[in-house]
């Protein structure tokens, strides 16, 4: 008899892009936790090894691909490295980004609107295309992208960021749309503030800082450790059912 919540993540092969530290080290790890084999992509090979330990420490293959989610070639080659070695991919976590600035998006330069568009967006749809073709030939999988509550309400300071990831809401809810017919679901979650280096001068900044904490219903901003859950439950057969979801992990501040 199949389980009501099978959580387990047994045998499976994912892909965390900045996978190296903070939410997506997290991410990578409970995966792995979970029962999966990951695939950690980052740009330093240093900080991809310490990954790679913690992850093997747990009992599960692990595999570090050095990896800038600008370039096509090396998205291309983040596919070949996993399948060559796994032969298969069962599980997709869009997590990399960036944010280059912080101020009026009237004063932002076009370079780094493209630096922000090509790291949180196109890279995303990229690595989905690509991974949903092998996806589709073996019957599913799912994916698994991190966007913002950034995506989900404007945040002055962070036009682009916000713009880019209001995006990834949608190829979210497109490509669940499209892929379902082949067993693939795809969905999000939505970080606010989370305690990482990304998010460094917004937790640092108290004019950022307190307002976020008083209106978050908990109280306080979220730990990195405190994202994976949510993307463990959507990998796995528990979410079965869902596909085009977006998860708010803000501490209620949406609510």
């Amino acid at each position: 008899m199949a389980k009501i919540c099978d959580f387990s993540l047994g045998g499976r092969v994912a892909i965390v892009t900045g996978g190296s530290r903070g939410i997506g080290r997290s991410i990578a790890l409970g995966l792995a936790e979970a029962g999966a084999h990951v695939v950690v992509a980052a740009r330093k090979r240093a900080d991809l090894d310490l990954v790679v330990q913690e992850i093997e420490a747990l009992g599960r293959q692990a595999l570090p691909v050095e990896c800038n989610v600008r370039e096509r070639e090396h998205l291309d080659n983040l596919l070949k490295a996993t399948l060559a070695r796994f032969g298969r991919l069962d599980i997709l976590v869009n997590n990399a980004g960036t944010n280059p600035v912080f101020g009026p998006i009237l004063d932002m330069e076009e370079r780094a609107w493209d630096v922000v568009m090509n790291t949180n967006l196109k890279a995303v749809f990229l690595l989905s295309q690509a991974a949903a073709r092998t996806m589709k030939e073996q019957g599913g999988g799912s994916i698994i992208n991190v966007s913002s509550v950034g995506g989900l309400r404007a945040s002055k300071g962070l036009g682009a960021y916000s713009v880019s990831k209001a995006g990834l809401i949608m190829l979210t809810r497109v490509l669940a749309a499209e892929l379902g017919a082949y067993g693939i679901r795809v969905n999000a979650i939505a970080p606010a503030i989370i305690r990482t280096k990304l998010s460094e001068y917004l937790w640092k900044t108290p004019e950022v800082y307190e307002p976020a904490v008083k209106g978050t219903p908990l109280g306080r901003i979220g730990e990195p450790d405190e994202t994976a859950g949510a993307v463990v439950f959507l990998a796995s057969d528990a979410a079965r059912y869902i596909s085009g979801a977006v998860i708010p992990q803000d501490g209620g501040a949406g609510a």
